[in-house]
């Protein structure tokens, strides 16, 4: 009983210490204190001959110390071994080559390559390995010698990746696409990949050899996946006819299976503006697809892109549009999105919100699922309150919120709820909602949040009677009506008299985005620029900063002022929620490939 207690109590104490040996051998190494670490290293060594993370660092020690013969020595005392590990053929031949005895460095790298051919699996361990040193030439030797050997292993990840690092872009994406072809990874894997490379500059070196090593291959084998993926990079350059081009041809291929692909591609083109495009992609989807509600998506698109600038005689005709696809499709629970849609063009469009409002009511009395009642609720709250019927449209956004407190529509519900207290001047009401829509898991709704909560808490401080806020709040409900013009007044209002007070950076924002709507860039232009001038150092700065980069990039074709604008955010407002896209639309400009 004795001994079983002295073998356990010495066994404890001999791990304990070798795991303080361990941690003492890493931490010197990290610290850089090689003297220190090779002690621990050699002692770890001795006692655990076969680990080669040990072996590695203790090699490592000694190089850091210059100590090259004694890693020699070591090196060669281990290769002696019975099946020794053959990378110590490659920490050798390093040894050497730092002593820049480069025959004697080669020597061993190739016998490390001769190893493979008697066992092609060691050729991972060794690519790997020549890579740590930075011997890229000999990695690809290493794992091309493997798979050629054996045809089952596939290290194409690991060659793209030297590739990429050696800026061999054509052999790293024919790597890359090998992997798709051998099933060893998904498409999606690789277009990650990919996207590091390329850009949305379809003259870019990147972007010209990735459509060429496309169209070979699609040459060759005809696959769909070269199809898809021609289509991918032509999206990414903004080339929705040639990605349209592509899409049919996968379409056809697959027997008009699904219109998915198509439906996301319109979503492109229309987002990018694109709409002559996305109209021949929505008519081509309304022709070949038996699907109702993807057809009815597809019209209701087509009518999106038809009231872009739209008015007098061409609002008219759209609306009966609307009226023949009511004849068509009918009030029905799987036709929301067309009641929501003639709701919104009648209200938002037309100025008549009472035939929305009666459209809406009725169509709650179809048998809904919850989210189907709350997508209703929060458009009839919509239009009740243009109508000015605040407190009816406070019921149904309070309805949503309570059905569903944790879902993106009731958060949207709840921020719907502030933003019609601050309309109707309920400013306190407002701010308790948006201190809890703050933590919002959509990114969009907490940042709304954080913007309004600020304005109403910074204009409330210096003025009790909050005078400024509430003509701010009027303008803001006169732009939520597109009374965009009758907006720009009031707001011009607070600019005159109330110069100096904290709201006045707000009104030159609103005032400034109310002047795009009506493409009025110049007067929008000069309205960033004075807040960036007065108001530099306020919250404002940073969406000023963006608005102009936008401008400049957008509308007046001044790329170079553009980047200086995105610029400013980029090194002064890290922490922007315009951060992401400044720093995306800076290296654009500046030519980059970017992720």
């Amino acid at each position: 009983m004795r001994f079983i207690i002295f073998l356990i109590t010495y066994l404890t104490l001999s791990t304990l210490v070798f795991a303080q040996d361990d941690f003492l051998a890493k931490q010197y190494f990290e610290d850089g204190d090689f003297e220190k670490a090779v002690v621990f290293y050699e002692k770890l060594v001795d006692k655990n001959p076969r680990r080669t993370e040990y072996v590695q660092q203790l090699v490592s020690c000694y190089q850091q110390l210059e100590r090259y013969n004694e890693a020699e020595v070591f090196l060669n005392q281990r290769l002696k071994d019975r099946n020794p590990y053959p990378t110590l053929l490659i920490d050798l031949g390093y040894n050497y080559a730092l002593q820049e005895k480069t025959e004697l460095a080669q020597k061993n790298y190739d016998k490390a390559l001769d190893i493979i051919d008697k066992n092609p699996n060691y050729g991972y361990a060794l690519g790997l390995q020549f890579q740590k040193y930075n011997l890229l030439n000999m990695a690809i030797k290493a794992f091309q010698k493997s798979m050629k050997l054996n045809p089952a292993l596939n290290f194409n990840f690991q060659l793209a990746r030297i590739y990429g690092e050696q800026g061999n872009v054509e052999a790293m994406y024919n790597s890359y696409l090998n992997l798709v072809i051998d099933g060893k990874t998904s498409k999606s894997n690789i277009l990650r990949s990919i996207d590091d490379f390329v850009s949305e500059d379809p003259e870019n070196k990147n972007n010209t050899l990735l459509k060429k090593v496309l169209l070979e291959r699609a040459q060759k084998n005809p696959d769909i996946l070269w199809n898809e993926l021609l289509s991918w990079l032509f999206i990414k350059q903004n080339q929705f006819s040639s990605a349209f081009r592509q899409e049919k041809a996968i379409f056809k291929r697959m027997n008009g299976s699904s219109t998915t692909r198509l439906v996301n591609l319109g979503q492109s083109a229309l987002e990018n503006e694109a709409y002559e495009i996305a109209k021949d992609i929505y008519s081509y989807i309304i022709a070949n697809t038996s699907d109702k509600i993807v057809q009815l998506d597809a019209e209701l698109n087509l009518i999106d892109i038809d009231l872009v600038n739209a008015t007098g005689n061409k609002l008219d005709a759209i609306e009966k549009k609307y009226e023949e696809l009511v004849d068509i499709y009918g009030y029905k629970s799987q036709t929301l999105q067309l009641q929501v849609a003639y709701a919104n063009f009648l209200t938002f469009k037309k100025n008549d919100p009472t035939p929305a409002e009666k459209l809406l009511k009725n169509s709650l009395q179809l048998p809904l699922s919850a989210r189907g009642t709350a997508y209703l609720k929060l458009a009839l709250g919509d239009i009740l309150v243009y109508n000015k019927k605040f407190n009816e449209a406070l019921i149904y956004f309070s309805q949503i919120q309570q059905k569903l407190k944790n879902d993106v529509l009731g958060q949207n519900a709840r921020y719907k709820v502030a933003q019609t207290s601050f309309y109707k001047g309920d400013f306190n009401w407002a701010l308790t909602q948006l201190k809890v829509l703050r933590s919002s898991t959509s990114q969009l709704i907490a940042n709304d949040a954080m913007q309004l909560s600020l304005l109403i808490s910074d204009n409330s401080l210096e003025d009790s009677t909050q005078t400024a806020l509430k003509k701010y709040a009027r303008a803001d409900f006169l732009a939520y009506q597109n009374k965009n013009n009758e907006a720009i007044s009031a707001l011009g209002d607070i600019l005159e008299n109330h110069k100096g007070e904290k709201i006045e950076d707000e009104a030159l924002l609103k005032q400034a985005q109310l002047f795009e709507k009506l493409k009025k860039f110049e007067d929008a232009q000069l309205n960033y620029q004075k807040i960036i001038t007065f108001y530099g150092n306020g919250i404002l700065a940073d969406d000023a900063y963006y608005a102009l980069g936008e401008l400049y990039r957008k509308e007046f074709n001044d790329p170079l002022k553009a980047k200086e604008q995105y610029e400013k955010i980029i090194y002064n407002y890290q922490d922007s929620y315009y951060f992401p896209e400044a720093r995306k639309n800076f290296r654009i400009l500046r030519g980059d490939s970017i992720n």
